[in-house]
């Protein structure tokens, strides 16, 4: 009897309802935060509810990766939409922050399965000419969900209750479940499977130690002997974990990889940009809120115009690899987030709002380019037998650029508050948490407002020159690409023939 095909329809259907839980989880889940921690009494752990749950993902996603290129991608997406299920459930039906963070922990660990498997079902089911058209399309889920996500926040919040944020996942999830179990179609792979569980152990305590260190460098007081303990249990462990890739003959991340120049300097600069990235979709707000006094409804759209270019980004790459060379697609899209990057390491402090449309659009072009080009080149680069791993490691790089990059940032901008602070006699850090909340702020007199505007502003340039500095890293990464520039079609017909001579 002949199998069935793949709807791929169906299955489109699928990955873009998974992409969207992806994206609205973050945003949703901070817009109910407040009265998460006022019903549960656990202000003191409140960073723990997002912490947790970026750990949890960042160390699941090269496991789930590996194991999508073993088992195939249908199981793995379906083990992880069922556990993230169950997190959501339980995450929901949670009655103190300490069992909130172990659920959030649960679906994390789910969670880690969405983004890499979907990604790299569309590399299995779309040729190469479409895949990254297909990509934009999926990265609308995105800027739709930066303008839903609050709205929807708030409105559960107002009219249900704040348990609904999680419980909503579990008939959304079940539906995804049902259309990728009833429509995706794949080969079968091997019948005896060998995991890699001493790999999978040191790689988990390489991320959760380095993950976790950096998470503490963004705390208020900073624990220099935990965070310091923290690096070199990664350092060990990373160490550890590529003795051991070396030689088992079923490696989690295959050391092969990283002999391919190119594929290391598109995940490195993949990297860089999604650390710059949480310059401007965190800090962008912080500065319109602060400085500007717009509203918390209105202040998260401007950076909307960066998620909505993500996707005419998208659409251009596609034309793009098809012509020119992974250093030359690169260098096009960074230059888009140069003007980004330069723009807010230089605008003044009077800079009206719509500015701020402007600039993030022009960034979301860049980020777009950069994102796609660098997914779809990284999965051109391998064999099919390792596109799995090879696009949750693209996926884990920018999961490490934006923790690492977001702690950072975080110090930055309270070391120049600090300073400003310091330099002015009445001011103190009371006053600036009142201040980028517009509702708090006019509680401030209003003799004060000038110079605490300053002090945020000082702040908020040293968070830029910072990601300046980051966008100028990417350029050189980039530049050090000395290998064959070829296109992303020419790599795969490289391989397909290299293939078919051995």
């Amino acid at each position: 009897m002949q199998q069935r095909k793949t709807n791929v329809v169906a299955v489109t259907i699928a990955i873009y309802v998974a992409t969207f839980m992806s994206a609205i989880e973050g945003t949703i889940v901070s817009t109910a935060l407040p009265t998460i921690v006022g019903d549960l009494h656990g202000v003191a752990l409140m960073n723990w509810v997002f912490s947790i749950y970026l750990l949890t993902n960042a160390m699941m996603t090269p496991i789930y990766g590996k194991l999508t290129d073993l088992v195939g991608r249908k199981p793995v997406m379906q083990a992880g939409l069922i556990i993230f299920i169950i997190g959501s459930m339980m995450s929901g039906l949670s009655d103190s922050m300490p069992v909130l963070i172990f659920w959030r922990a649960i679906q994390g660990i789910g969670a880690g399965a969405l983004m890499p498997v979907s990604m790299t079902i569309i590399a299995d089911i779309y040729s190469f000419e479409r895949r990254a058209k297909v990509l934009g399309f999926n990265s609308s889920a995105w800027g739709i969900a930066s303008v839903l996500a609050p709205l929807i926040g708030g409105l559960i919040v107002d009219k249900l209750s704040w348990h609904w944020i999680f419980f909503i996942n579990v008939p959304v999830g079940l539906i995804t479940l049902f259309l990728f179990q009833f429509y995706l179609r794949e080969p079968k792979r091997h019948n005896h499977v060998k995991v890699d569980y001493l790999g999978s152990f040191w790689l988990m305590l390489f991320l959760l130690g380095l993950m976790l260190s950096f998470q503490l460098l963004g705390n208020a007081t900073i624990s220099w002997g935990t965070v310091i303990m923290a690096w070199v249990v990664s350092a060990l462990s990373l160490w550890l974990f590529v003795r051991r890739e070396q030689r088992t003959d079923e490696p989690v991340i295959s050391m092969d990889l990283f002999k391919n120049h190119t594929f290391v300097i598109q995940n490195a600069v993949a990297a860089l940009v999604s650390g710059f990235l949480m310059a401007v979709e965190v800090y962008i707000p912080t500065w319109t809120q602060g400085i500007l006094g717009v509203p918390a409804s209105l202040a998260g759209f401007a950076v909307t115009p960066s998620s909505l270019m993500w996707i005419v980004g998208s659409f251009v790459t596609g034309r793009l690899l098809a012509k020119w060379a992974p250093r030359r697609i690169l260098f096009l899209s960074l230059c888009f987030i140069l003007v980004t990057s330069v723009c807010l390491a230089l605008l003044p402090v009077s800079t009206p709002f719509l500015w701020f449309f402007l600039i993030t659009a022009i960034g979301g072009i860049g980020f777009g380019i950069t994102i796609t080009a660098t997914t779809v080149t990284s999965q051109h680069l391998v064999s099919a037998d390792n596109v799995g791993v090879a696009t949750s490691f693209n996926t884990l790089s920018r999961t490490i650029g934006q923790t690492l990059m977001i702690s950072i940032f975080g110090i930055a901008l309270n070391v120049g508050m600090n300073q400003g602070i310091a330099q002015h006699a009445g001011t103190n850090m009371a006053m600036m948490n009142k201040l980028i909340n517009p509702k708090t702020a006019t509680s401030l007199l209003k003799d004060l407002l000038p110079t605490l505007h300053g002090i945020l502003y000082t702040g908020l340039h040293w968070v830029y020159w910072i990601g300046l500095v980051l966008v100028i890293l990417a350029f050189i990464v980039n530049a050090m690409d000395r290998g064959p520039q070829l296109t992303a079609a020419q790599h795969a017909e490289k391989l397909n023939k290299s293939k078919h001579e051995f």
